[in-house]
């Protein structure tokens, strides 16, 4: 659900993109009678290049409830101290659309402290590695971002490559593909830490098997009520970040100001907010972004322009690296948009955006306007998605169950705003809340400082 970047397939500035190197893949054979016919992990076997973590294959049906025949191969890989004293870690990677084997090496050194207590796990959803979801022309349209609006026609290609398929891959699906995996790991509960959309999936995941769950660490927190395609929390956030941000390096400029001025002056609220939401992997504290924000604000936009253009080029990431294809098929499943669902019918949205745009006021979407609240790529995308069965939602004000929780987040991140943090804290009863000051998104991999990993370290080790 938003901010599918988490842990950082933007290849910009030099970052390193991870590539998948498993598969996941629908096979003619019959469906499982039942979702607990997981027939635990196949070909286990030493993960290559990586010591002390073993790499097998579960196998799920493709329709968790029987009625449609194939079943689809995730790989796994599990830390080899099945005996760890606290239990299975389940570490949730974001999208949707990234896997999670090819973070398994860079997740288990930021993570060395729990390694001796916890068996760390981590899996390729369904739809993401190298068998992910293909859609090559919103792929290319879209790269690593879920703001850059796409174009009708790559949306509609890809939905008929997927083809009815499509209705298998929301967050129900995937939940119910963890129980698999914890079934298959022969554990009865697991500690989950998710990042970005891995705390929607977690928090789902405790909705639906709240005594499988131990404890629950949601980093960079998409809220379970889903994520609001129209972005307004980040877009009223933007002003508060950007005025820290300045203020953290002394710069003499008012961003906010700027900002404002910069989408009334170039009717350019989505790249700006784009690229917004993509630099917090580059620099939390912003420089680039408040200096070219001033000079198109004094009448120089090329500076600013050739920022959203180098974001663009830098967003580029493969199927395999993050599938739009599926990311795309599960927030369309998974979101409440202005003209419903999914099974709403295509014809219709179109009117049912436009109203929705026309009651917007300033106090929805900050600086920037009504234009960009209706315009992101995510919202776009389910635009054009064809009608979908979806199915049905968990009650949206239901509570998480009375296990600990800790809520991590940065100051600094567009990509869920705090502001999430908190609305999720409301239906948490046992919530620690622990915000990173000058942090972005996705604290736990990306954070300069320590606080908010050592916030993890004593939240997952105390007794």
């Amino acid at each position: 659900m938003r901010r599918p970047r988490a842990l950082a397939t933007v290849a910009l500035a030099g970052m390193l993109v991870l590539s998948g190197t498993c598969t996941s893949t629908a096979q003619d054979r019959p469906a499982a009678a039942s979702a607990g016919d997981g027939g635990g992990l196949s070909g286990v076997a030493a993960c290559p290049g990586l010591e002390g973590f073993s790499c097998g294959t579960l196998t799920v049906p493709l329709d968790h409830s029987g009625s449609v025949q194939g079943r689809l191969d995730l790989r796994v890989a599990t830390a080899d101290n099945v005996r760890a004293p606290k239990g299975v870690l389940l570490f949730l990677t974001g999208g949707p659309g990234q896997p999670g084997v090819p973070f398994v090496e860079g997740l288990s050194k930021k993570l060395t402290p729990l390694l001796k207590d916890y068996r760390l796990v981590m899996i390729d959803q369904r739809g993401t590695g190298a068998g992910a979801l293909q859609c090559p022309q919103l792929q290319q349209e879209m790269g690593s971002s879920d703001l850059t609006p796409p174009t009708a026609r790559a949306v509609r290609d890809c939905a008929a490559a997927i083809g009815p398929d499509r209705r298998f891959y929301s967050t129900s699906d995937t939940v119910a593909d963890l129980e698999l995996l914890r079934q298959a790991l022969g554990v009865r509960k697991m500690t989950l830490d998710g990042v970005s959309y891995g705390t929607y999936t977690a928090e789902q995941y405790a909705l639906a098997y709240p005594q499988h769950v131990a404890r629950l660490v949601l980093d960079s927190v998409v809220p379970q009520t889903g994520y609001d395609p129209m972005d307004r929390a980040a877009m009223r956030a933007a002003p508060r970040v950007l005025t820290a941000a300045c203020e953290a390096i002394g710069c003499r400029t008012d961003p906010a100001a700027d900002l404002a001025e910069v989408v009334a002056t170039y009717d350019n609220g989505v790249d700006v907010l784009d690229a917004l939401t993509t630099w917090e992997f580059v620099d939390p504290d912003y420089a680039a972004v408040i200096d070219a924000l001033h000079q198109a604000a004094g009448g120089d936009p090329a500076a600013l322009r050739g920022l959203i253009a180098g974001v663009r080029q830098g967003s580029a990431a493969t199927a395999e690296e993050l599938s739009q294809g599926l990311h795309a098929s599960t927030l369309c499943l998974d979101g409440r948009y202005p003209w419903g669902r999914s099974d709403t019918p295509v014809t219709g949205r179109r009117e049912a955006l436009e109203k929705a745009a026309a009651d917007l006021t300033p106090a929805d979407y900050g600086p920037f306007d009504a234009a960009t609240a209706t315009g992101l790529g995510s919202m776009l995308s389910c635009l054009h998605w064809p009608r979908t069965p979806v199915p049905p939602l968990p009650p949206e004000h239901r509570r998480l169950p009375g296990v600990p929780v800790l809520l991590l987040g940065g100051d600094r991140d567009l990509s869920t705003p705090v502001e999430w943090l908190y609305d999720q804290k409301k239906l948490t009863p046992r919530a620690r809340v622990v915000v990173v000051p000058g942090a972005a998104h996705s604290v736990q991999s990306r954070a300069a400082s320590d606080k908010g990993r050592q916030a993890v370290f004593d939240f997952l080790l105390r007794r």
